[in-house]
């Protein structure tokens, strides 16, 4: 054993795998931008030596996780997706939406949350406060009006028009704050601004001095399964001048959750990943 191996075995412990740890390593040294590579490639990406980067490849080529072409080039085989496949079925949306708030709630400083509609309500499925927090107390499986929120709207704004129509007709408008949208026609109205616009704004009608923005978040086939909110205090930068740059962040994010549930396929029912 190298000084340098008897050190990192020291740093890890006596139960770290180095030769565990290799294969690994060659696996992930494949990527969008370099699909394929020879065993240089390899050995320079994991900075192991060429005979083990070698070694490692051959094995992961018997195992059929990789493949090679006739110019002795690796590549990954769809065997690989097996190796996360058990962790990515029993991912359930709120885990998959709360890493994504954690970055999102730092990169802008604002409380965010992800909210699913259930019946004429929305409830909150994940929600990752700032210090400064709303008298609204908001928390995991709290639950609200849908026509007074911004999650909501997004949500009511994906139902088919008979759907839209039939909420309208029962809903009972309750008058929050001066701003709270004052009839059905208004609220059809904003309804469907925020559907044609992409996002939703809702100015302090839940609470005196409270701003929310949400976006969209769509499941594998298309379809909204849950909306993505950033609130704010009404009167601060990140819902005034910011707001196009905030809405941009909301969107990127949930950009990026319709793509992991993409990814998890027809592994199960999204209505279930709740």
């Amino acid at each position: 054993m190298t000084d340098t191996e008897q050190d990192e075995s020291l740093e890890r412990g006596d139960h770290y795998a180095k030769t565990f740890a290799r294969g690994l390593e060659t696996i992930r040294a494949f990527s969008p931008e370099e699909p394929e590579l020879s065993v240089s490639d390899v050995a320079r990406k994991t900075g192991m030596p060429r005979a083990a980067a070698r070694r490692f490849l051959l094995t992961l080529l018997d195992l059929g996780y990789v493949g090679v072409t006739a110019e002795r080039r690796f590549f990954l085989r769809p065997a690989v997706l097996e190796l996360g496949f058990t962790y990515l079925s029993t991912l359930t949306l709120p885990q998959l939406a709360r890493p994504r708030l954690v970055e999102l709630t730092a990169e802008l400083g604002e409380t965010t949350s992800l909210g699913v509609r259930d019946g004429d309500d929305i409830v909150y499925v994940a929600h990752v406060p700032v210090r400064r927090t709303f008298s609204a107390g908001i928390t995991v499986g709290t639950r609200g009006p849908a026509y007074l929120s911004s999650h909501g709207r997004v949500l009511l704004g994906a139902l088919p028009p008979a759907e839209l129509e039939a909420y309208l007709q029962r809903v009972r408008l309750e008058r929050r704050t001066t701003h709270t949208v004052p009839d059905r026609e208004a609220l059809r109205q904003r309804i469907e601004e925020g559907r044609a616009q992409g996002w939703v704004a809702v100015d302090e009608e839940l609470e005196d001095g409270v701003t929310s923005l949400a976006v969209p978040v769509h499941g594998p086939d298309g379809d909204v399964v849950a909306s993505l909110n950033l609130a704010s205090h009404s009167n601060r930068e990140s819902v005034g001048a910011r707001r196009p740059q905030t809405i941009a962040a909301l969107q990127r994010t949930a950009a990026a959750l319709t793509r992991e549930l993409r990814l998890l396929g027809g592994t199960t029912d999204t209505r279930n990943r709740l």
